[in-house]
């Protein structure tokens, strides 16, 4: 995509020809680019259509139905945030008297459209200039941009002292291989920038990898890693007078649905846990039931805090599997009943599954290094049970932990 195929693509022609395309899109590209070059559009608007076409599909799962709308681009849509994720964000903004946000790296605009719509006003800085285009291009689509400003340009050179917060999105991908990049010092803006904005500035967000080291978090700010129905999705460092808390593990729940505010409008259910993630929970036995933590939770050190709620403790130290003999409800974690633990032994294993008639197992692991696809292939399963097999060390010995569900409400 270049800046005049994205001329070309909001024009009545491209709007016609993005019609077009995802009434097509979906199935084989071939058939879908014959289809709209007997329909006398030209070659390349309809190779940008069906691209737009199939990246708004891809996209839905982020955005739901404002992604009809929007411009795209693979690399933008990869580091773009979640609407539901974007959204509480920017609710914490507004709710700590934010009403003007730098948004320096801004991408696609998921940011700075979540920010708009909880009434913020919001100066957009993007480098590229064709992903620039796209996010004034989307915030126009969804009606914000009378509050969102975007510009190209270099976002180490914005003068971010006029605004109430600054929002730091580093793009984690090489421009023109997309290649993901773990090293922070390789970001850009690059590392050192960003923990500068966090020193100067008083009230600074900044987004990152959900892998990122603990010992790069800038002194005295809040991590928080964020999960949406179990998967870990980013993580964010909020700074200066924004911190509340050394460490929070943020739980969003789309599945759950939607719950009203006061206001009538929507929010996905969210759910925190908070901490030093400092804190060391206690070893013991393996107990009646298995802990299995959100990942947000496990990633921002926050299992200690996790056990002590539960009245649990680990069966090894490294490993964050916790047990207790009460299953409580936690939105926290899964937990499962254990029926059987056993020394680790393939041949052992099988029999003990052919004996109950299992022919489904749902396999969860932690400090093993077995493969889960190859476990299921070689215990050749066949009955109409189903069980939970948890891959694990107790003391430092390789176990497999039989499970089964426990019902909802414990």
């Amino acid at each position: 995509m270049d800046l005049d195929q994205l001329a070309a693509l909001r024009t009545p022609e491209g709007s016609a020809a993005l019609a077009a395309a995802e009434r097509v899109a979906g199935g084989d590209p071939l058939a879908a680019a014959a289809a709209l070059r007997s329909a006398g559009i030209p070659g390349g608007l309809a190779a940008a259509a069906l691209t737009q076409a199939e990246l708004r599909r891809r996209a839905a799962g982020k955005f739901g139905a404002a992604a009809a709308g929007m411009f795209l681009t693979r690399a933008g849509l990869e580091q773009a945030t979640r609407r539901a994720v974007a959204d509480r964000r920017a609710a914490r903004l507004r709710a700590a008297g934010v009403t003007t946000l730098a948004d320096l790296g801004c991408g696609l605009g998921a940011d700075a459209l979540a920010a708009a719509r909880a009434g913020i006003r919001v100066y957009a800085v993007e480098a590229d200039p064709v992903t620039a285009a796209m996010a004034a291009a989307n915030a126009e689509a969804a009606g914000l941009a009378d509050l969102v400003t975007v510009e190209r340009g270099d976002a180490t050179a914005f003068d971010a002292t006029g605004v109430d917060a600054v929002f730091c999105d580093p793009a984690r991908r090489r421009a023109g291989t997309g290649r993901r990049v773990f090293d922070p010092n390789a970001y850009s803006p690059p590392w050192d920038f960003v923990t500068g904005l966090a020193a100067r500035l008083p009230r600074t967000v900044v987004k990152v990898a959900p892998g990122l080291d603990h010992a790069l978090i800038p002194a005295g700010a809040e991590a928080e890693w964020v999960s949406v129905d179990g998967d870990l999705v980013e993580a964010a460092l909020w700074c200066g007078e924004l911190a509340e808390v050394p460490r929070r593990a943020t739980l969003l729940r789309e599945k759950e649905g939607p719950l009203l505010n006061a206001s009538g409008s929507k929010r996905v259910p969210s759910y925190h846990l908070t901490g030093t993630g400092a804190q060391e929970a206690p070893v013991g036995p393996v107990r009646r039931f298995l802990y299995d933590p959100d990942p947000a939770v496990v990633r921002a050190h926050l299992v200690a805090e996790l056990a002590a709620d539960l009245d649990a403790t680990l069966a090894d130290p490294s490993i964050a599997y916790l047990y207790a003999d009460e299953a409580r409800p936690t939105p926290f974690a899964r937990c499962l009943e254990i029926t059987d633990v056993l020394p680790f032994s393939l041949k052992r294993l099988r029999a003990l599954l052919r004996e109950r008639r299992v022919g489904r197992v749902e396999i969860r692991k932690r400090g093993s290094a077995l493969e889960p696809e190859k476990l299921r292939r070689d215990l050749r399963l066949s009955g109409d049970d189903a069980a939970g097999l948890a891959l694990t060390r107790v003391a430092g010995d390789p176990t497999v932990l039989v499970c089964r569900q426990v019902p909802a409400g414990g």
